[in-house]
């Protein structure tokens, strides 16, 4: 097989994952949200509710496309098309398994390999702002952009103590490319040499603040709970997308759930080691190796959707001055520590 061939394989599979995850991801947050109140979730479309997406999927697409009459037709349809290209672009460089070898040709399970993977990242999600914004003022509707507004100045805010977190981890691995961080995190956890810990020297467990600051501005970058302020019923309506209906409503409530995927898959990449495990050492060389790092990295990609949606319904929301405040005079200021202890332990190295 061609690498060029190989590569639109791992592409289209990457895409089909994530439709599928993204998917049954709305399935598994109603069952959850069940479970925490004591109540069934969807249990009528198919056998257990499996078939609930695909009804909702039927029922986007059948549903009146209403566009006001004063709005901007064209902005109106491209605020959700950036939303929903944002998210899936994000992914392209995730390795979702180490490089291997086939008749003498080395085949990469990954969508493209860039030294600047980090900020690639940072670059392709503050386009993702847009997307919100030009929805909610495409609308003209001033509840639609007072929640633009709100998301925009959330996520920029977020987005700095996001950035300045993943400095510390960039400082450690010494590279920007995300396939460089998750390999050099495959030795023994805390340089021991044992077979047993090969597959486990994360940096979850040199930068446990750090984690902690990016999943927070993970949860902001997602409008989760308890920072989904810009579409909080009880003040916005419906926040920036309170005027669309059907698919492009659709493709907003979609890539909400691709966003959790992307950033679940980065955290599992620049904290849990990614496609390492333990005890990896002992398939060096075998057929499974590939396959065991790629569900590695999808149960870590999966739990931390589970995290998403077990905070959510667990913690109730901040006021949006509280929202600010932890950004700008909590967040950040640590972020800041954070990356300068980091600099000086590597110094003294």
């Amino acid at each position: 097989m061609e690498p060029l061939l190989f590569k639109a394989i791992v592409v289209l599979v990457s895409f089909v994952v994530m439709l599928s995850v993204g998917a049954y991801a709305t399935l598994a947050e109603r069952k959850f949200a069940g479970f925490f109140q004591d109540r069934y979730g969807p249990e009528r479309a198919g056998p257990y509710g499996l078939l609930q997406p695909v009804a909702d999927g039927v029922k986007f697409f059948f549903k009146e496309d209403f566009t006001p009459a004063a709005a901007d037709r064209f902005l109106f349809t491209l605020g959700p098309a950036i939303a929903m290209i944002v998210a899936c672009m994000t992914s392209a460089v995730i390795p979702w398994g180490p490089d291997f070898t086939w008749n003498g040709v080395v085949y990469s399970i990954q969508a493209t390999d860039l030294d600047i993977g980090v900020l690639y990242v940072s670059g392709v999600v503050s386009i993702g702002v847009y997307g919100l914004m030009i929805g909610g003022w495409a609308s003209n509707n001033k509840y639609s952009l007072l929640g633009a507004i709100r998301a925009s100045s959330q996520m920029i805010s977020y987005e700095i103590g996001m950035g300045i977190a993943l400095v510390a981890v960039v400082m450690m691995t010494g590279s920007l490319s995300v396939k460089d961080i998750v390999v050099s995190q495959g030795g023994g956890l805390f340089g021991i040499d044992a077979t047993i810990l090969k597959g486990m020297d994360w940096n979850i467990f040199y930068q446990p603040i750090g984690f902690l600051i990016f999943m927070t501005c993970a949860f902001a970058e997602c409008n989760r709970t308890p920072f989904d302020l810009p579409e909080c019923e009880q003040e916005l309506v419906g926040g920036y997308h309170t005027e669309y209906s059907s698919m492009k409503l659709g493709l907003y409530m979609f890539s909400e759930y691709f966003n959790m995927f992307v950033s679940s898959a980065l955290s599992a990449s620049l904290y849990f080691g990614g496609y390492n495990f333990p005890g990896m050492a002992y398939f060096e060389g075998s057929f499974w190796l590939p396959i065991l790092c790629i569900c590695s990295i999808l149960g870590k990609i999966l739990f931390g959707i589970f995290f998403f949606m077990w905070i959510r319904w667990t913690i109730p929301r901040f006021r949006y001055d509280q929202l600010m405040n932890v950004g700008w005079q909590f967040l950040m200021p640590i972020a800041i520590v954070n990356m300068i202890v980091t600099g000086v332990v590597i110094l003294m190295k």
